[in-house]
């Protein structure tokens, strides 16, 4: 299998007190339940308070 890469750029939305990453439903064919990813996390820009 060849190793596939994305590049997304997403606001953290909330879910009750939790903080999420919604995936675009562009992705669901290649990020079904049970698929390995390996997540980066870069900070662009601080939430202000």
């Amino acid at each position: 299998m060849d190793n596939k890469q994305f590049v997304i750029t997403k606001k953290i939305a909330s879910q009750g007190k939790r903080s999420v990453i919604l995936i675009p439903s562009l992705l669901q064919n290649e990020l079904r339940p049970s698929t390995v990813v390996k997540l980066t996390i870069d900070i662009l820009k601080e939430a202000e308070q």
